[in-house]
Protein backbone atom coordinates (compact mmCIF):
# COMPACT_ATOMS: atom_id res chain seq x y z
CA UNK A 1 0.00 0.00 0.00
CA UNK A 2 0.99 3.62 -0.54
CA UNK A 3 1.17 5.69 2.64
CA UNK A 4 -0.05 9.29 2.69
CA UNK A 5 -1.86 11.98 4.63
CA UNK A 6 -4.58 14.59 4.52
CA UNK A 7 -2.74 17.84 3.85
CA UNK A 8 -3.82 21.45 4.21
CA UNK A 9 -3.79 23.74 1.17
CA UNK A 10 -4.12 26.89 3.31
CA UNK A 11 -0.64 28.03 2.25
CA UNK A 12 -1.25 27.24 -1.41
CA UNK A 13 -1.45 24.17 -3.59
CA UNK A 14 2.24 24.27 -4.55
CA UNK A 15 3.23 24.42 -0.88
CA UNK A 16 0.97 21.41 -0.21
CA UNK A 17 2.92 19.40 -2.79
CA UNK A 18 6.22 20.44 -1.19
CA UNK A 19 4.90 19.54 2.26
CA UNK A 20 3.90 16.07 1.00
CA UNK A 21 7.51 15.40 0.01
CA UNK A 22 8.83 16.76 3.31
CA UNK A 23 6.68 14.42 5.43
CA UNK A 24 7.18 11.39 3.19
CA UNK A 25 3.63 11.15 1.83
CA UNK A 26 3.27 8.83 -1.15
CA UNK A 27 -0.33 9.98 -1.72
CA UNK A 28 -2.32 12.95 -0.45
CA UNK A 29 -5.86 14.02 0.31
CA UNK A 30 -6.92 17.67 0.33
CA UNK A 31 -10.02 19.80 0.66
CA UNK A 32 -10.56 21.58 -2.66
CA UNK A 33 -12.44 24.30 -0.74
CA UNK A 34 -13.48 24.96 2.85
CA UNK A 35 -15.16 21.84 4.28
CA UNK A 36 -17.52 24.08 6.26
CA UNK A 37 -18.99 25.92 3.25
CA UNK A 38 -21.56 24.91 0.66
CA UNK A 39 -19.74 26.74 -2.14
CA UNK A 40 -16.47 28.60 -2.34
CA UNK A 41 -14.81 31.05 -4.67
CA UNK A 42 -14.14 29.60 -8.12
CA UNK A 43 -10.92 27.65 -8.34
CA UNK A 44 -8.37 29.53 -10.43
CA UNK A 45 -7.33 27.26 -13.34
CA UNK A 46 -3.82 28.74 -13.18
CA UNK A 47 -3.48 27.73 -9.51
CA UNK A 48 -4.70 24.26 -10.40
CA UNK A 49 -2.13 24.02 -13.21
CA UNK A 50 0.66 25.08 -10.86
CA UNK A 51 -0.41 22.34 -8.43
CA UNK A 52 -0.39 19.74 -11.20
CA UNK A 53 3.04 20.90 -12.37
CA UNK A 54 4.43 20.86 -8.82
CA UNK A 55 3.19 17.32 -8.24
CA UNK A 56 4.81 16.15 -11.45
CA UNK A 57 8.09 17.92 -10.68
CA UNK A 58 8.26 16.61 -7.12
CA UNK A 59 6.96 13.13 -7.83
CA UNK A 60 3.92 13.41 -5.56
CA UNK A 61 1.65 10.40 -5.91
CA UNK A 62 -2.12 10.18 -6.39
CA UNK A 63 -4.30 12.99 -5.06
CA UNK A 64 -7.76 12.62 -3.57
CA UNK A 65 -10.14 15.42 -2.66
CA UNK A 66 -12.66 15.23 0.19
CA UNK A 67 -16.02 16.98 0.00
CA UNK A 68 -17.55 19.44 2.44
CA UNK A 69 -19.12 17.99 5.57
CA UNK A 70 -22.43 19.76 4.89
CA UNK A 71 -23.33 17.53 1.95
CA UNK A 72 -26.21 15.13 2.62
CA UNK A 73 -26.99 13.00 -0.42
CA UNK A 74 -29.73 11.10 1.39
CA UNK A 75 -31.57 14.11 2.84
CA UNK A 76 -35.35 13.91 3.15
CA UNK A 77 -35.71 17.68 2.92
CA UNK A 78 -35.81 18.54 -0.78
CA UNK A 79 -34.12 21.91 -0.33
CA UNK A 80 -31.20 20.36 1.58
CA UNK A 81 -30.99 17.58 -1.03
CA UNK A 82 -30.84 20.11 -3.87
CA UNK A 83 -28.16 22.15 -2.03
CA UNK A 84 -26.18 18.96 -1.51
CA UNK A 85 -26.33 18.01 -5.18
CA UNK A 86 -25.16 21.48 -6.22
CA UNK A 87 -22.33 21.40 -3.69
CA UNK A 88 -21.28 17.89 -4.73
CA UNK A 89 -21.25 18.93 -8.39
CA UNK A 90 -18.94 21.81 -7.46
CA UNK A 91 -16.64 19.44 -5.57
CA UNK A 92 -16.52 17.07 -8.54
CA UNK A 93 -15.63 19.94 -10.89
CA UNK A 94 -12.86 21.13 -8.55
CA UNK A 95 -11.41 17.63 -8.23
CA UNK A 96 -11.37 17.31 -12.01
CA UNK A 97 -9.63 20.67 -12.44
CA UNK A 98 -6.96 19.55 -9.97
CA UNK A 99 -6.61 16.24 -11.84
CA UNK A 100 -7.38 14.28 -8.69
CA UNK A 101 -7.78 10.54 -8.97
CA UNK A 102 -11.02 10.59 -6.98
CA UNK A 103 -13.38 12.65 -4.87
CA UNK A 104 -14.34 11.13 -1.51
CA UNK A 105 -17.65 11.93 0.16
CA UNK A 106 -19.70 11.01 3.18
CA UNK A 107 -23.22 10.00 2.18
CA UNK A 108 -25.23 11.77 4.88
CA UNK A 109 -28.41 10.52 6.53
CA UNK A 110 -30.86 7.72 5.84
CA UNK A 111 -33.73 8.82 3.59
CA UNK A 112 -36.08 5.98 4.60
CA UNK A 113 -35.51 4.55 8.08
CA UNK A 114 -37.20 1.28 7.15
CA UNK A 115 -35.94 0.67 3.63
CA UNK A 116 -32.29 0.45 2.61
CA UNK A 117 -33.15 0.17 -1.09
CA UNK A 118 -35.10 3.43 -1.11
CA UNK A 119 -32.36 5.24 0.78
CA UNK A 120 -29.70 3.86 -1.58
CA UNK A 121 -31.72 4.95 -4.61
CA UNK A 122 -31.95 8.49 -3.22
CA UNK A 123 -28.17 8.67 -2.78
CA UNK A 124 -27.38 7.14 -6.18
CA UNK A 125 -29.75 9.58 -7.88
CA UNK A 126 -28.06 12.51 -6.11
CA UNK A 127 -24.63 11.28 -7.26
CA UNK A 128 -25.81 10.98 -10.86
CA UNK A 129 -27.42 14.42 -10.84
CA UNK A 130 -24.27 15.97 -9.37
CA UNK A 131 -22.05 14.26 -11.91
CA UNK A 132 -24.25 15.47 -14.76
CA UNK A 133 -24.32 19.03 -13.37
CA UNK A 134 -20.52 19.11 -12.94
CA UNK A 135 -19.87 18.69 -16.65
CA UNK A 136 -17.01 16.32 -15.83
CA UNK A 137 -16.35 13.28 -18.00
CA UNK A 138 -17.41 10.37 -15.75
CA UNK A 139 -14.53 8.29 -17.10
CA UNK A 140 -11.93 10.77 -15.79
CA UNK A 141 -12.67 10.69 -12.06
CA UNK A 142 -13.63 8.15 -9.41
CA UNK A 143 -16.52 8.79 -7.03
CA UNK A 144 -15.67 7.16 -3.71
CA UNK A 145 -18.19 6.71 -0.88
CA UNK A 146 -16.84 6.64 2.67
CA UNK A 147 -18.23 4.30 5.31
CA UNK A 148 -19.49 5.79 8.57
CA UNK A 149 -19.28 4.70 12.21
CA UNK A 150 -23.06 4.22 12.17
CA UNK A 151 -24.00 6.91 14.67
CA UNK A 152 -27.57 8.20 14.75
CA UNK A 153 -29.38 8.37 11.42
CA UNK A 154 -26.28 8.24 9.21
CA UNK A 155 -26.40 6.03 6.13
CA UNK A 156 -23.48 3.97 4.88
CA UNK A 157 -22.13 2.37 8.03
CA UNK A 158 -22.96 -1.07 6.72
CA UNK A 159 -21.35 -2.27 3.50
CA UNK A 160 -24.69 -3.69 2.40
CA UNK A 161 -25.93 -0.08 2.32
CA UNK A 162 -22.87 1.13 0.43
CA UNK A 163 -23.16 -1.81 -1.95
CA UNK A 164 -26.76 -0.88 -2.70
CA UNK A 165 -25.67 2.65 -3.66
CA UNK A 166 -22.83 1.35 -5.82
CA UNK A 167 -25.27 -1.02 -7.51
CA UNK A 168 -27.47 1.95 -8.34
CA UNK A 169 -24.50 3.80 -9.81
CA UNK A 170 -23.55 0.75 -11.85
CA UNK A 171 -27.10 0.52 -13.20
CA UNK A 172 -26.95 4.22 -14.13
CA UNK A 173 -23.75 3.66 -16.10
CA UNK A 174 -21.36 5.54 -13.81
CA UNK A 175 -18.05 3.91 -14.77
CA UNK A 176 -15.82 4.60 -11.78
CA UNK A 177 -17.44 4.38 -8.37
CA UNK A 178 -16.05 2.69 -5.30
CA UNK A 179 -15.26 2.91 -1.62
CA UNK A 180 -12.97 4.75 0.74
CA UNK A 181 -12.70 2.46 3.76
CA UNK A 182 -12.15 4.34 7.02
CA UNK A 183 -10.63 2.00 9.61
CA UNK A 184 -11.84 4.04 12.61
CA UNK A 185 -15.39 4.11 11.24
CA UNK A 186 -15.35 0.39 10.47
CA UNK A 187 -14.12 -0.33 14.00
CA UNK A 188 -16.91 1.88 15.37
CA UNK A 189 -19.39 -0.25 13.42
CA UNK A 190 -18.04 -3.37 15.11
CA UNK A 191 -15.95 -4.62 12.18
CA UNK A 192 -12.70 -6.31 13.18
CA UNK A 193 -9.79 -4.47 11.54
CA UNK A 194 -7.38 -5.33 14.35
CA UNK A 195 -6.31 -8.78 13.10
CA UNK A 196 -5.34 -10.46 9.84
CA UNK A 197 -8.34 -12.77 10.18
CA UNK A 198 -10.60 -9.78 10.76
CA UNK A 199 -9.31 -7.97 7.69
CA UNK A 200 -9.78 -11.06 5.53
CA UNK A 201 -13.37 -11.47 6.77
CA UNK A 202 -14.12 -7.76 6.35
CA UNK A 203 -12.87 -7.74 2.76
CA UNK A 204 -14.77 -10.93 2.00
CA UNK A 205 -17.90 -9.18 3.26
CA UNK A 206 -17.18 -6.03 1.24
CA UNK A 207 -16.55 -8.08 -1.90
CA UNK A 208 -19.87 -9.84 -1.36
CA UNK A 209 -21.82 -6.63 -0.81
CA UNK A 210 -20.08 -4.31 -3.25
CA UNK A 211 -18.14 -6.47 -5.68
CA UNK A 212 -14.41 -7.22 -5.82
CA UNK A 213 -11.98 -4.35 -6.13
CA UNK A 214 -14.31 -1.61 -4.93
CA UNK A 215 -12.01 -0.39 -2.14
CA UNK A 216 -9.92 2.28 -3.89
CA UNK A 217 -8.60 4.18 -0.84
CA UNK A 218 -8.26 3.68 2.91
CA UNK A 219 -8.41 6.28 5.65
CA UNK A 220 -5.94 4.69 8.04
CA UNK A 221 -6.99 6.00 11.44
CA UNK A 222 -6.70 4.35 14.82
CA UNK A 223 -9.65 4.84 17.21
CA UNK A 224 -9.94 6.26 20.72
CA UNK A 225 -12.90 4.02 21.65
CA UNK A 226 -13.60 0.28 21.79
CA UNK A 227 -14.99 -1.60 18.81
CA UNK A 228 -18.70 -1.28 18.13
CA UNK A 229 -19.39 1.98 20.02
CA UNK A 230 -20.29 3.93 16.84
CA UNK A 231 -17.85 6.71 17.75
CA UNK A 232 -15.72 8.52 15.20
CA UNK A 233 -12.71 9.68 17.22
CA UNK A 234 -9.38 9.29 15.43
CA UNK A 235 -6.21 8.34 17.27
CA UNK A 236 -2.59 8.14 16.11
CA UNK A 237 -1.48 4.84 14.56
CA UNK A 238 -0.84 2.30 17.31
CA UNK A 239 -2.05 4.53 20.14
CA UNK A 240 -5.73 3.53 19.88
CA UNK A 241 -7.86 0.43 20.31
CA UNK A 242 -7.13 -0.97 16.84
CA UNK A 243 -3.42 -1.03 17.57
CA UNK A 244 -0.31 -1.60 15.47
CA UNK A 245 -1.22 -5.21 14.72
CA UNK A 246 -4.35 -4.11 12.88
CA UNK A 247 -2.45 -1.74 10.60
CA UNK A 248 0.32 -4.28 10.02
CA UNK A 249 -2.37 -6.73 8.90
CA UNK A 250 -3.95 -4.07 6.67
CA UNK A 251 -0.62 -3.29 4.99
CA UNK A 252 0.02 -7.00 4.37
CA UNK A 253 -3.44 -7.73 2.93
CA UNK A 254 -2.97 -8.69 -0.77
CA UNK A 255 -6.32 -7.23 -1.83
CA UNK A 256 -5.21 -3.78 -0.69
CA UNK A 257 -1.89 -3.79 -2.50
CA UNK A 258 -1.23 -0.51 -4.30
CA UNK A 259 -4.12 1.29 -2.61
CA UNK A 260 -3.36 4.56 -0.78
CA UNK A 261 -3.63 4.49 3.02
CA UNK A 262 -4.20 8.10 4.11
CA UNK A 263 -3.88 9.24 7.72
CA UNK A 264 -6.22 11.95 9.05
CA UNK A 265 -4.75 12.93 12.39
CA UNK A 266 -5.14 15.81 14.80
CA UNK A 267 -2.03 17.46 16.18
CA UNK A 268 0.66 19.91 15.19
CA UNK A 269 2.18 19.93 11.74
CA UNK A 270 4.47 18.59 10.52
CA UNK A 271 4.97 16.30 13.52
CA UNK A 272 1.63 14.51 13.31
CA UNK A 273 2.14 13.57 9.68
CA UNK A 274 5.84 12.76 9.90
CA UNK A 275 5.21 10.40 12.83
CA UNK A 276 2.08 8.63 11.58
CA UNK A 277 3.45 8.14 8.07
CA UNK A 278 6.68 6.79 9.57
CA UNK A 279 4.72 4.38 11.78
CA UNK A 280 2.81 2.96 8.82
CA UNK A 281 5.95 2.65 6.72
CA UNK A 282 7.67 0.81 9.56
CA UNK A 283 4.73 -1.56 9.86
CA UNK A 284 4.73 -2.03 6.09
CA UNK A 285 8.31 -3.32 6.31
CA UNK A 286 9.25 -5.17 3.14
CA UNK A 287 5.66 -5.76 2.06
CA UNK A 288 5.35 -4.84 -1.64
CA UNK A 289 3.57 -1.55 -2.24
Amino acid sequence: MLVGAHISVAKGYERAAEYAVEVGAEAIQIFAKSPQQWLGSPLDPERASLFIEARARLGVGPVFTHTAYLINLGARDSRLWDHSITAYADEIARASLLQAQAVITHIGTRFDVDDTATSAHRVAEACCRALDASGVDPASLELLLENTAGAGSTFGGGFDELGAVLGGLDDAGVPHSGLCLDTCHAWGMGIDVATAEGWAAALDHIDGCCGPGRVRAVHANDCKFPKGEHKDRHEWIGDGTIGESGFAAMLAEPRLRGIPAIVEMSGEVPGKDVENIARLKRLRGDTPV
